[in-house]
Order: C-alpha cells, then sequence, then structure tokens
C-alpha cells in the first residue's frame, strides 16, 4: 500500500472519529488489503491521535480473544489497538451518547508493565509474568465500529485500522495483584439498569488474560515494538460484546474483585 494512500486513510478516519460519525467503506485506493496494510494505517492513525492536546497512549487493547467476539465479528483470530489518555477514565463516570457512535462495550482485565519490556528475550512465556507485569486492574472497553456495516460484516482489516475498534477505556482505581484471582477461572456479569445482560468469565480470554498479553508483547516483539513501564494492556472481553443506548447503567461485575460501570446518557 502506498504511503500517501496510508496517510490518507489514517486522515479520513481520524475525522470520522473526532466527528463521531461513520462511514460506508473507504475508497478502493485507501482501503487495507492485508492485515500488514491494516496496521499500517493504525500506526499512522495513531500519529494522528496523538496530535490531541492533553493525549498519550497509556497502552494497548487486544480485541476478539475469546470465541464468542470472534463469532459476533466474523473473525478467528485476535488483533489489537492503542489506548489514550484522551479516551479514557477511571471508574464511576457518565458518558455521553453524542461522543460514539453505535458503541458496545466488554468487561476486561487490564494488565500493567512493570518496566519498560526488553524485547530482546522475548518470546516470553507464563514463566516471566512477574518480571513483566505488577498488577491486574478491572477495566470496561468500549468499542465503537467505524463502519455502517453489521459487526460480521466489518472484516478484520477495517476492524484493525480503525484503532482495534477502540473507543475509550474506563479502568477501576484498584490495583490488585497478580494472584490476587485464578484468573484460569474467575466468573464476570455485565449488568445494564441491573439486569444481567451477559456472563463470562476470564478464561474466555485465550484461556488466561496473562495469555492475551503474552501474546500481544510477543508480537509486538516481533515488529521491534516495546511496552513502556505503567502502560496497560486490556486483554479481551470476558463475554460477549453488547450493544448500548441511551439512558443506561452499565455495570461489569467482577466479584471479589470490584465492578466497574458508567452512566450512558
Amino acid at each position: 500500500m502506498l504511503q500517501k494512500n496510508i496517510i490518507k486513510a489514517a486522515k479520513i478516519l481520524f475525522e470520522h472519529k473526532l466527528n463521531k460519525n461513520g462511514l460506508d467503506q473507504l475508497e478502493y485506493n485507501y482501503k487495507p488489503k492485508t492485515i500488514e496494510d491494516a496496521y499500517l494505517i493504525q500506526d499512522e492513525l495513531k500519529i494522528n491521535y496523538l496530535t490531541l492536546s492533553n493525549n498519550i497512549c497509556l497502552g494497548k487493547k487486544v480485541g476478539c480473544t475469546n470465541t464468542q467476539a470472534q463469532q459476533q465479528v466474523g473473525v478467528n483470530k485476535p488483533f489489537y489497538g492503542n489506548l489514550f489518555t484522551r479516551f479514557s477514565s477511571e471508574n464511576k463516570v457518565t458518558l455521553k451518547s453524542k461522543n460514539f457512535f453505535q458503541p458496545w462495550v466488554e468487561p476486561e482485565i487490564g494488565i500493567r508493565i512493570r518496566e519498560d519490556i526488553n524485547i530482546a528475550k522475548a518470546p516470553f512465556s507464563l514463566n516471566d509474568i512477574n518480571d513483566l507485569f505488577d498488577g491486574i486492574v478491572c477495566s470496561i472497553e468500549i468499542v465503537d465500529f467505524r463502519f455502517t456495516h453489521s459487526i460480521d460484516k466489518i472484516g478484520i482489516n477495517n476492524l484493525i485500522s480503525t484503532n482495534g475498534a477502540s473507543d475509550y477505556w474506563i479502568k477501576g482505581t484498584n490495583i490488585f495483584s497478580l494472584d490476587s484471582v485464578d484468573l484460569d477461572d474467575h466468573p464476570v456479569f455485565l449488568r445494564i439498569n441491573d439486569d444481567i445482560v451477559a456472563k463470562g468469565n476470564t478464561k474466555n480470554v485465550l484461556k488466561n488474560p496473562f495469555n492475551s498479553a503474552l501474546w500481544l508483547i510477543n508480537l509486538l516483539a516481533e515488529k521491534g515494538e516495546i511496552m513502556l513501564k505503567g502502560q496497560y494492556i486490556s486483554t479481551g472481553s470476558c463475554t460477549k460484546a453488547v450493544k448500548i443506548e441511551n439512558q443506561q447503567n452499565i455495570k461489569a461485575d467482577f466479584g471479589s474483585l470490584g465492578i466497574i460501570e458508567f452512566q450512558y446518557i
């Protein structure tokens, strides 16, 4: 894909993000034909995001790490995007529907990076998690599919190019130790207006959210990209994604780890 077309595609997607609207599809010259093209557009889009005032990259998100989510969007592998301070907040926030297009919510385990990752030591395994990470946090990711198609028709390349469909991230204020709960099997519930709308488990996230985080940092290491001390990895949804509507109270219930909630008005 030509560099000028990558730049143009990213600019179009950035403008639609800021305007909170969708598009049917990118014109042929700007459409990512491969996953490699899609990540090149995403990288350029990240540069656009970082031009905004008071905005830095606070980490990464991993998408489609559970089979329900993969079936929903019609893909068979995970992908990643970026998290930004301008589009994140701590628990118990009120969000306005006018700032979103077609939002869906996902309850996720976030994992914090202990020190700048030395990618020369990759690939990493579960034996390395205490050296790589220093805490877990409960969170909600709001994904907003920038394209007007149904989510199963958008395609993985479009999802990747639009920052992995990541639109907003809400995290808890409490950082828990890595062994606070058994992430091989920890139930999670998603409630809307106090009704349970989805039941899930941390084991849905590549069998354990640590597997998702390792998948990401090993893939980034292959590309020569590091993650930095204090950044987060939002590891993927413990339940299916659920579409939200105006005037709703959304709660992700992580049991002993607490509740992440927000008002959507």
